[in-house]
C-alpha cells in the first residue's frame, strides 16, 4: 500500500505558534492604523474635540478596537503625541546628513523642529500626564529614546566630519531638545512664525560646535602669538 501523503503545510498553517504570531502581526497593523487615523484629528481638533467613533470610521474599525488596543481615547492620544514626536526626531537626523558645517547641522535641526507642529502636539500629552500618572511611563520612554537616538546622530556627525564638540553628544542632543520644546512653546503662545521660533532657537543653542577649518585657525592664531612672544623676548 502506498504511503499517505504528509499533510506537513496544512499542519503547519494551523500550528498555534503560526497562529500566535498572524494574531501579533494583525494587532500590529490595526493599532498602526489607529495611530494614523488618530494623529490628524488629535492634531486639528485637539482630544475634548475628538470622538472615538470619528477615529475608528476614518480607520475604517470599530470603537471596541480603540478601547481594546489602547483602553482609553487619553491613552490613544498620548501615543500619537509620543509616535509623532520619534517621527519628528528621526526626520531632523535625515535633514542634517547633507550638513556640513556645525552651523549648518544646528540650522538643520532648527528649521525641521520648529516646521510643523509636533512638539505642541507632545507637550499637550505632557500635560495629560500630570493628571494621568499611568501615561507617564510612555513619556519617560520616549523622551529617552529621543535624546539617545540624537545624540547617536550627533556623535556619527561630528565623528564624519572631524568636529569638535563643545559639549557631550548626550548633552547636546538633551539641551538640543530642552530649547525646542521651550521656545516653540512659548513661540506659539506669542503666535510667532515657524521662521521667528527658528531664529530665536539658533539664538538660543549658540555654537554646538568647531569644524575642522575652525580650529585649525584658532591653532595658527594661538602658534602666531606664541612666535610673536618668543620674538619679543629674545
Amino acid at each position: 500500500m502506498a504511503e499517505k501523503p504528509a499533510q506537513e503545510p496544512f499542519e503547519a498553517a494551523g500550528d498555534p505558534k503560526h497562529a500566535a504570531r498572524a494574531t501579533r502581526s494583525a494587532g500590529r497593523k490595526m493599532r498602526s492604523l489607529l495611530l494614523d487615523a488618530a494623529s490628524p484629528l488629535f492634531r486639528e481638533r485637539g482630544l475634548p474635540g475628538t470622538a472615538i467613533t470619528e477615529i475608528a470610521a476614518a480607520a475604517n474599525a470599530f470603537p471596541s478596537q480603540i478601547t481594546y488596543y489602547f483602553r482609553t481615547k487619553e491613552a490613544l492620544f498620548v501615543e500619537c503625541a509620543c509616535r509623532d514626536l520619534l517621527y519628528l526626531g528621526r526626520a531632523t537626523e535625515q535633514a542634517a546628513l547633507k550638513a556640513r558645517t556645525p552651523r549648518e547641522y544646528t540650522r538643520a535641526l532648527a528649521e525641521t523642529v520648529t516646521a510643523g507642529d509636533s512638539i505642541a502636539f507632545f507637550a499637550e500629552a505632557l500635560t495629560l500626564t500630570r493628571r494621568r500618572q499611568d501615561l507617564a511611563p510612555l513619556v519617560e520612554r520616549t523622551i529617552e529614546r529621543l535624546h539617545a537616538e540624537g545624540a547617536r546622530a550627533y556623535a556619527g556627525q561630528v565623528a564624519r566630519h572631524g568636529w569638535r564638540s563643545l559639549r557631550a553628544p548626550d548633552e547636546s542632543s538633551r539641551r538640543f531638545w530642552a530649547v525646542a520644546i521651550g521656545v516653540i512653546l512659548e513661540g506659539y503662545a506669542m503666535g510667532r512664525s515657524p521662521e521667528a521660533l527658528c531664529a530665536e532657537m539658533l539664538r538660543v543653542l549658540g555654537e554646538q560646535a568647531k569644524s575642522t577649518g575652525d580650529t585649525a585657525r584658532l591653532r595658527l592664531v594661538d602658534e602666531n602669538d606664541g612666535s610673536s612672544h618668543s620674538d619679543g623676548e629674545g
